[in-house]
């Protein structure tokens, strides 16, 4: 088992151990928890994105139609190209792979021009947003800009019938896992705008089960 492996093992195994904890304690309430603030200050970073593991990516190789090539990132986060072969790609902009791909062909082409376009998204892990529970689709989502938890909710198809919505927990990776209160039903069941709150890159919603 490699490094990389094993890293991403151990922040899985922590992961769903503060879900497992949470949804056990869904019969309780969110009172004592802060409520999440209805908009956070936006990301300084100007980085643009970054490919994460899993993204689809379309390689074209500017006159050599042999050498472009549609592939998806490996979960260790490298890829595979006609004549070039294990190249990391996690963490990187696609403007800088497109530069780090034509320097690998280089030795074979003359000049290579290389583009590079991120066909389906899900970014690095720090910059996705996981919903787990009571969701009618629990998954990852690939954090967007200006995105809210109105938004999250959309993507990931609402609620379930047994959704405890009004108990939903918002863990803030960004702020050392700081845990919120959010109004899920109120939102989503209601119409109550004041219920839509920002979302950051990293955070993960818990959505427990009612008891009743």
């Amino acid at each position: 088992m490699t490094f990389t492996t094993r890293k991403i093992i151990g922040r899985a195994g922590v992961l769903l151990a503060l879900c497992a904890t949470l949804l056990a304690t869904g019969c309780g309430s969110t009172f004592n928890l802060p409520p999440a603030p209805q908009r956070v200050a936006a990301d300084d970073k100007t980085q643009g994105y970054q490919i994460g593991a899993l993204d689809e990516l379309s390689v074209v190789v500017w006159r050599n139609p042999d050498l472009s090539a549609t592939v998806t990132v490996r979960p260790d986060g490298k890829i595979s190209l006609p004549l070039v072969e294990n190249l990391p790609a996690a963490g990187r902009r696609p403007d800088d792979l497109s530069r780090q791909i034509e320097a690998a062909l280089g030795k074979y082409i003359r000049e290579p021009v290389v583009t590079v376009v991120v066909n389906r998204a899900l970014g690095e892990t720090s910059a996705q947003v996981r919903i787990v529970g009571e969701a009618a689709k629990p998954q990852a989502v690939a954090f967007r800009q200006n995105m809210t938890l109105l938004d999250v909710m959309i993507q990931v198809g609402g609620l379930t019938d047994f959704a405890d919505g009004n108990n939903a927990v918002l863990v803030r990776g960004s702020e050392n896992s700081k845990q919120y209160s959010v109004r899920i039903k109120d939102l989503l069941r209601r119409g109550d705008i004041s219920a839509n709150v920002d979302m950051k890159p990293g955070d993960i919603l818990i959505i427990p089960q009612s008891w009743f």
